[in-house]
């Protein structure tokens, strides 16, 4: 097809979709269940905390649960869940389109299916509906949108109307409608991280939130740019220097994005992702402790992709923020301590002068990151890094990949993810919640009514959370 008239067949699409297939609803199981994780961890943080008490000045309502936190309007749930579930740096991310798809989409379909009183099974229809209109956009607009603007922010705002939009049962028009005013409220700027401030979390918040308010709107008649999207002042020529809007539609109703997932096992950047892999998996290869690396190892190079770098390339990290988005500072944890857990980010490890702990502040100067124009030329279809460990003997190891752990080229299981899924929920509230949860989630298609079940679960996180 030709370019004009991509946002009139996703909106097309999205609104009187074909059939969507046991395996991909599956898939968006898999994906409901780690954001479900990542929120309900994420709830108690101080970031959360904020939100939450700013959502629920903004006036009464009992729509929708603000998980660990009392309840509110849709668009204000969608918003306090959002910003919760990115927190912790440990929700899913799709490679090609760069996009934390579940921290913004999940929160708004399921405020909005709370609130319209649906069940499990449409509410896993607008998740995977949500998932591809986001991706798609997002793989339209990547790489060049990534330099100024965080797509889990900008893009992800019209998966969220989507999902919000399917339990709303909204037409073909009102869908459009939905996609203009979402793409009016398409924002979120990479310039956060020079300071590690807390707009990051934000990002996937109001995109849920303005997801919501889109869809609310279309369907009280309120009308948005019907060519949002590849209009010559849309969203493709105002966000990115190249764009491919063919990515958007070829092969809708074939291929399910929500299907190329990915999955974060460390509780930092994705960016890092793969060269955590490589020195994880060189330091189990050759049985090393973190005595032996410090008194072994002279240099550790780290090659990676140009537009990872630039959200990673913090060398001395101050808070636990910045470390989780400095390649030197996670790769020197995964030789030292064999993990890049929630534990390496602790606020100890840190100060005004840079890292504190002090193997670690001895071994980061001998990490040296580059950017390689080879690797760079792979993102964003992989996310490759390379890592060579030079001894004080001249040996050099090397390790690398190309797709970190948690991608479909490098899956992690169902079981996994429930592990992971424990090991984030029970100690910040209890067995009590995590248990109800997951069988929630493995049943949830069997639900009738999700302002039931989400209020019933809302309680026991009330009751069990652990400040």
């Amino acid at each position: 097809m030709t370019h004009a008239g991509t946002s009139a067949v996703l909106a097309a699409f999205v609104a009187n979709p074909p059939f969507i297939p046991g395996s991909v609803l599956e898939d968006a199981r898999r994906s409901v269940l780690d954001g479900l994780g990542s929120l309900l961890a994420g709830s108690l943080e101080p970031p959360a905390r904020i939100v939450q008490d700013l959502v629920r000045g903004l006036g009464q309502a009992d729509d929708a649960s603000i998980f660990g936190a009392g309840r509110a309007s849709a668009a204000g749930a969608a918003l306090a869940n959002g910003v919760a579930t990115h927190i912790l740096e440990l929700d899913d991310i799709h490679k090609g389109s760069t996009i934390h798809a579940a921290a913004p989409i999940i929160p708004a379909a399921l405020a909005v299916a709370e609130r319209e009183h649906q069940g499990g099974a449409a509410f896993l229809r607008a998740v995977v509906l949500g998932y591809e209109a986001a991706l798609r956009i997002g793989e339209a607009v990547n790489p060049s949108h990534y330099r100024h603007w965080h797509p889990t922010g900008t893009v992800a705002t019209f998966g969220a109307a989507v999902a919000a939009g399917t339990l709303m049962g909204l037409n073909e028009r009102q869908m459009l409608d939905a996609l203009g005013t979402a793409g009016t409220q398409a924002a979120g700027l990479w310039e956060f991280n020079a300071s590690g401030a807390m707009s990051k979390t934000l990002h996937p918040g109001k995109a849920a939130m303005n997801g919501v308010m889109a869809a609310d709107l279309a369907r009280r008649g309120f009308t948005g740019a019907p060519t949002i999207l590849e209009g010559p002042r849309g969203f493709f020529a105002a966000t990115s220097a190249v764009h491919d809007a063919e990515r958007v539609t070829a092969d809708l109703g074939q291929l399910w994005k929500v299907s190329e997932n990915g999955y974060k096992l460390y509780s930092c950047c994705g960016h890092t992702h793969t060269a955590i892999d490589a020195a994880l998996a060189l330091r189990q290869a050759h049985g090393w402790t973190a005595e032996w690396v410090l008194n072994h190892v002279r240099e550790v190079r780290v090659a990676t992709y140009g537009p990872g770098w630039d959200i990673v390339s913090e060398r001395n990290p101050q808070t636990p923020y910045q470390a989780k988005f400095s390649l030197s500072y996670v790769v020197s944890a995964a030789l030292l301590e064999g993990a890049v857990g929630l534990t390496q980010f602790s606020e100890n490890r840190f100060g005004p002068s840079g890292v504190t702990q002090e193997m670690l502040a001895r071994l980061l100067p001998r990490v040296q990151p580059a950017v390689s124009a080879e690797l760079s030329a792979m993102y964003p279809a992989a996310w490759p890094a390379r890592v060579e460990v030079e001894c004080i003997d001249g040996q050099v190891l090397r390790a690398g990949g190309d797709f970190p752990r948690g991608n479909q080229e490098n899956p992690v299981s169902t079981a996994e993810l429930e592990a992971k899924f424990r090991a984030l929920v029970e100690p910040r509230f209890s067995e009590a919640v995590s248990e109800p949860a997951l069988a929630l989630v493995r049943h949830i298609e069997a639900v009738p009514d999700l302002a039931v079940a989400s209020a019933e679960l809302n309680i026991l996180c009330q009751g069990a959370r652990h400040e």
